[in-house]
């Protein structure tokens, strides 16, 4: 997994607005268990794509993996409001039943 964080990281020295590699740089650290780096990355994601959905989900893993629910929570209703005003009905859903979950 390494390889792919060496691998996304020299794309994004070319691209550093592209999404789709700060998404796979955020997912790879969830991977590995380094949460915090996670969120970071997760938060340069929705800097530059605040419609990006999944990024708030998987964001508020890490955030609880971290031992913080609550701001998992508030990261899980902003998803939910971007999803819903996208029209994301897939995203929502799953945004939704997580935030039940934690509820």
């Amino acid at each position: 997994m390494a390889d792919r964080i060496k691998q996304l990281e020299a794309i994004l020295q070319s691209e550093p607005h592209d999404t789709f590699c700060l998404y796979g740089l955020a997912m790879e650290h969830a991977k590995l268990g380094r949460h915090k780096a996670a969120v970071e990355w997760f938060d340069r994601t929705l800097a530059v794509d605040p419609d990006y959905c999944y990024a708030y989900f998987h964001k508020a893993k890490s955030q609880e993996e971290l031992g913080d629910k609550g701001a998992a929570i508030q990261t899980l209703q902003a998803g939910l409001k971007r999803a819903r005003a996208r029209g994301d009905g897939k995203a929502a859903g799953e945004i939704e039943a997580y935030l039940d979950e934690l509820g």
